[in-house]
Order: structure tokens, then C-alpha cells, then sequence
């Protein structure tokens, strides 16, 4: 099942994607570096450089992306945790960062819920206005995170 989005009033983008395997084990390759690694892979061509992870109230992490072909420029993700309940629900501060573009502060709050043999993900990410939803949108964002939760679906099979 693709990624499902939703615009909700002004500033909120709700994702909605089922993925294969426990809560437990989707909640796991979201904050563990070593499973990151392995399925949050961005677009086309582009290799993960760097990603840490310090999965606790107040901790932070990084992920950052290049192209070896140069089809799109160098990003990363930055942010702070600021609520775990594993295996159900992960809340964060994020900011995007590209070369002239760099979003303010994103809050999102992804969840994790038994359904069926899966998990049913739901993302609800929170953007400082409506502008800056639409900019994050507009980079192409949510064509990515499908590519990368076919990767942890191929993953898991």
C-alpha cells in the first residue's frame, strides 16, 4: 500500500502508510541508526553519509545525503526527540536542510498501531505555516519517503 497523504487545515500533512511486521519492529527502524541505515535511503541515486541517532527525551539526530551522480544536492535532517513510547509512538522536532532552503521547526508525531499482520504508520508532521508547508511539499519530500518505505517493506519480505 503507497504512502497516503492528506493535507489538514493549514499547516499539517498527515502520512498514513502500512508497513510489514510488529509496531515493535517499525518503531525500532525509525530510531535505530544500524536499521536506518538500511532502508532510509532518499531518492535515486543518493547514499546516506551520516546518520545519528540518540533516541531519548532531549536527544538529537543528523542524516545526511549525497548523490554520487550529482542528480540532486547534498541534504540532511536534523532534529530533537522530545517523546518516545516505544513501541507506539515516536514525537520530534525536525528541520530539512538544502542547499538555499532550510525549514523552521517541524513538529511531527508518528505512531505505530497493530493491523492485521502489519502496522498501520501514521505521521502527522506540523510546519510553522502554510508556505512552508507547501516549500517542504513542493521538493518533492513525499515521492521520497514512498521510495524509503518500499525499501523497509523489501526489508522486511
Amino acid at each position: 500500500m503507497p504512502l497516503d497523504v492528506t493535507l489538514r487545515g493549514d499547516r499539517q500533512v498527515v502520512l498514513v502508510r502500512h508497513l510489514p511486521g510488529p509496531p515493535a519492529a517499525a518503531f525500532r527502524a525509525h530510531v535505530e541508526p544500524e536499521l536506518i541505515r538500511r532502508w532510509m535511503t532518499g531518492p535515486g541515486d543518493s547514499r546516506m553519509t551520516e546518520c545519528q541517532h540518540d533516541a531519548r527525551p532531549g536527544g538529537t539526530f543528523r542524516m545526511a545525503w549525497d548523490s554520487p551522480s550529482d542528480a540532486f544536492p547534498p541534504f540532511e535532517i536534523t532534529g530533537e526527540y522530545i517523546a518516545l513510547d516505544p513501541p507506539h509512538r515516536i514525537e520530534h522536532v525536525e528541520r530539512m536542510h538544502m542547499p538555499g532552503f532550510t525549514t523552521g521547526d517541524n513538529h511531527i508525531v508518528t505512531s505505530f498501531t497493530a493491523a492485521g499482520e502489519g502496522t498501520r504508520m501514521e505521521m502527522v508532521m506540523t510546519f510553522e505555516s502554510r508556505e512552508a508547508r507547501d516549500a517542504a511539499l513542493a521538493t518533492g519530500m513525499t515521492d521520497g519517503m514512498e521510495a524509503c518505505y518500499s525499501a523497509l517493506e523489501d526489508l522486511a519480505a
